[in-house]
């Protein structure tokens, strides 16, 4: 296991708990929203590793106290010795949430039939054609990214899908069709992008402003009745008039875009 960061608490992380977080080092992918650069390309940062060690001994002096453990990234899931870090926290009386961009289904399946996980938050980071585009990979295959879904919506492990909503990559389109593939009454969350100053990508990013998130939220919760908002800011204050003038006219487009569809469909 390699550890290159803890948040010793958090009210955000695990729905309903009083948890920390850690963050494991290193991702498959290379999304260039991804505000975790330093775990994703660990190569190009000098963050030193928290040991086994520190981090139990830390966690010794929180029980009682905590409920649950976050395991993040970078993908935690490329991690050789996660199985056993998992245990000895479970060992504990901790709860543990795993978060996971899908990409390792047979490990997620294997920890979840064990009865490791409580609960599960899996990234869907764009409709299927534009997968990889969106993880900075050209030619991804999504078929393990599908198996995860699939093994999700089964309905044997607790979890929640969520959606980073960026306005280079997520039109009206998108939305609607992620709704028709993860169709379901799971818990799915619209994340507004925030720039963290540390992107994977070297592209200048923006989110979306509050009514066109509310607007995917309306196209979703057609095929996914659960789905809820996080995050929203307002956006303008910080980021300026070109940026309103560009989340305006992007709203606006969204608004024709999403009269059109409906118009199609009924």
């Amino acid at each position: 296991m390699e550890i290159q960061g803890l948040q010793r608490l958090t009210l955000l992380d695990y729905p309903g708990k009083l948890a920390c977080a850690v963050f494991t080092r290193g991702c498959n992918l290379r999304c260039p929203f991804c505000h975790n650069a330093s775990l994703v390309l660990p190569h190009q940062f000098q963050t030193p590793e928290i040991s086994l060690e520190d981090f139990f001994q830390f966690l010794s002096k929180r029980q009682g106290i905590l409920d649950g453990i976050c395991i993040s990234g970078g993908e935690a899931l490329l991690q050789p010795g996660i199985e056993d870090f998992i245990r000895r926290i479970r060992d504990m009386g901790f709860l543990v949430k795993l978060d996971t961009n899908g990409a390792f289904p047979e490990r997620l399946r294997k920890l979840s039939e064990e009865g490791c996980l409580d609960y599960v938050a899996m990234d869907i980071k764009n409709s299927l054609e534009k997968y990889g585009q969106t993880v900075g990979i050209s030619n991804f295959s999504t078929s393990a990214i599908e198996e995860s879904v699939d093994f999700l919506l089964s309905g044997t492990q607790p979890f929640e899908f969520r959606t980073t909503v960026i306005s280079e990559f997520h039109n009206a389109e998108t939305f609607f069709q992620i709704g028709e593939w993860i169709r379901g009454d799971e818990h799915y969350y619209l994340q507004q992008f925030v720039d963290s100053g540390n992107l994977v990508g070297k592209f200048h990013l923006h989110p979306v402003d509050a009514r066109g998130m509310s607007l995917f939220k309306e196209i979703v919760s057609a095929y996914v009745p659960n789905v809820e908002l996080r995050g929203i800011q307002d956006i303008t204050s910080k980021e300026g008039d070109a940026l309103c003038t560009k989340s305006s006219n992007a709203t606006e487009n969204l608004s024709i875009s999403i009269s059109k569809k409906f118009a199609e469909q009924y």
